[in-house]
């Protein structure tokens, strides 16, 4: 291109005197290069606008904190603190509160989702929310919260009503109707009674129950106009129409000895912390007990969403098993820290050098788990997760339940957490008792509490061989590890704990699972420190109560 110019001056320079043209070769070089030339701008033009074209603009990192926070704060009902953190703090939080209160709505989840920034300087930010409507069902809806900048350089949440949900607005609102229906009683699998009288942890599930078989309370949520109180939509219905006699008690896999052990087991070992724990049978899923510390409210233990913590190691083993990219006896050492993007380290610091496989588990060593990770590919956790355990699948149960997750890591270090049941990975006792039953028996069953759910899971059995190694790595962990709170009991006894981070200045929960004969159980306390300590004894509570397996 630089050398354009000079090719015609030869000629120009021999002809000045002649009065001669150019010759044509020259002239299709100066046509050619000008052409080039024209090429060039044209390629500059469409690159400006391409590879450095800078995109739609990024959403304010700081404005998306403050939309997770109001999220955060609505969710756990602090609705002063979310509210200051709109535009309008006075009617946000009379609305949020009118809006909760008169819908019957307890333990709403909001999910954050994509953060998009306006031409305006406006962010958007999408979510989910999940509303529980008491004794009825969950309301499920999509909105999203703008966002502002104020004169002050902070973000607020530009208040609407339109956020709350978007058809709320000055002129609609929303109401709730219930229609009468008495419950019918509900009954253990051997046909005994069950209520929340004698069994507190049941009081709030017993209508989700009779509203699974058809014979549970109804309702709906309906959009009104505010002036004169005219139905104009219905936004969710509840409960279903059924031919079911009244009288007809309702049956369920439930075992009252097993449920009043397990709630005493929570009342007595969990010290007053909210707790949970779920117990089922391995040959089929069907659930013996659900508890949960305090009675009343949530539902921790089927729809709770926890980081496992270390029980979740039964999966990573499992995934390194089936591709043998370790053996019991193979040396992994368990250092106290490893770094990678953050630290990582033991309970308590502890270490265990040059320590086999077998000790890392029975131990539970998150080193040399995370050490590991590299056997693994990023999405095989998960990936074994569904294909071999069910999570993360659709799961009927029989009452509204939460089926677990497993993303891929977005990098090493949410890999690394992921390795020993942390970053993104959830799960609730429901789960991590289906989990240790799988483990155990090689094949997935669909926990049921009504024993007539559909499955629609779709698994894959586990090698025998694998599932020979669990089984004594587990045993191991209560003989020679930190289960050994279960030593005592009679039988071969398997069981794995879990130690979860929640935060950096919040006690970690506890976790424990426990299989014998045929009966898997899990347990969680949160801000409980250490599994064996806290969710231990309230397992080694309730085997010890309870000497033999249903039938």
């Amino acid at each position: 291109m630089t050398n354009a110019a000079p090719l015609t001056e030869p000629g120009l320079d021999r002809d000045r005197g002649r009065g001669r043209r150019p010759t044509r070769t020259a002239t299709r070089v100066v046509i050619a290069a000008g052409a080039a030339l024209a090429i060039a701008a044209g390629v500059g033009y469409v690159a400006e606008l391409g590879p450095f074209d800078p995109g739609p603009p990024t959403p304010d990192p700081e404005a998306t904190r403050q939309a997770r926070a109001f999220l955060a704060d609505w969710e756990a009902g602090r609705m002063a603190r979310a509210a200051a953190l709109t535009s309008r703090p006075k009617e946000a939080e009379r609305v949020l509160k009118s809006f909760t209160a008169g819908l019957d709505i307890s333990e709403p989840t909001l999910t954050a989702g994509t953060a998009t920034a306006g031409e305006d300087g406006t962010v958007t930010m999408a979510f989910s929310a999940r509303m529980p409507v008491t004794d009825l069902g969950t309301w499920t809806y999509a909105s999203s919260l703008p966002l502002r900048k104020q004169d002050d350089g902070t973000w607020k949440v530009d208040w609407a009503l339109s956020l709350v949900h978007p058809k709320l607005s000055g002129t609609h609102k929303f109401r709730l109707e219930r229609e009468d229906s008495a419950l019918p009683e509900i009954n253990d699998r051997d046909g005994n009674a069950l209520s929340g009288t004698t069994h507190p942890s049941l009081g709030p599930l017993i209508p989700r129950i009779a509203g699974a078989s058809g014979a549970g309370p109804r309702g709906a949520v309906h959009l009104v106009e505010r002036a004169t109180g005219e139905v104009t939509g219905t936004e969710a219905t509840f409960g279903k129409k059924s031919d079911r006699p009244a009288d007809k008690p309702v049956a369920t896999t439930l075992d009252a000895t097993w449920q009043s052990a397990a709630e005493k087991a929570l009342a007595a070992e969990a010290e007053g912390k909210d707790a949970a724990l779920v117990a089922l049978r391995i040959d089929d899923g069907e659930i013996l007990a659900v508890a949960n510390s305090p009675s009343s409210g949530f539902n921790r233990a089927v729809s709770g969403t926890y980081a496992p913590g270390s029980t979740w190691k039964i999966v990573t083993t499992s995934a390194l098993l089936l591709k043998n990219a370790v053996a019991p006896d193979d040396v992994v050492d368990c250092p106290k820290y490893l770094t990678v993007g953050k630290r990582f380290q033991n309970v308590e610091a502890s270490e265990h050098r040059d320590a086999t496989f077998r000790k890392d588990f029975t131990a539970s060593c998150n080193t040399a788990f995370i050490g590991l990770r590299d056997k693994v590919s990023d999405q095989e956790l998960g990936d074994v997760a569904g294909r071999y355990f069910g999570v993360g699948q659709e799961w009927n149960v029989g009452i509204p339940s939460y089926d677990g997750s497993v993303p891929v890591p977005r990098d090493q270090t949410e890999k690394a957490a992921s390795m020993i049941g942390q970053g993104r990975v959830q799960a609730n006792p429901l789960i991590m008792a289906s989990v240790t039953a799988t483990a155990v028996s090689g094949t997935f069953h669909q926990p049921t509490l009504t024993g007539a759910a559909e499955d629609t899971t779709t698994t894959t059995p586990l090698p025998r061989e694998v599932v020979s190694q669990l089984r004594e790595l587990m045993r191991a962990t209560v003989t020679e590890g930190t289960a050994s709170v279960l030593a005592d009991l009679p039988g071969s006894v398997g069981a794995k704990t879990g130690t979860a981070e929640v935060s950096e200045d919040a006690p970690n929960n506890g976790w424990f699972v426990a299989h014998r004969g045929n009966v898997a159980v899990a347990c969680v306390v949160e801000k409980g420190v250490t599994g064996g300590a806290s969710a231990g004894p309230v397992v080694r509570g309730l085997l010890g109560a309870v000497p033999d397996d249903p039938s």
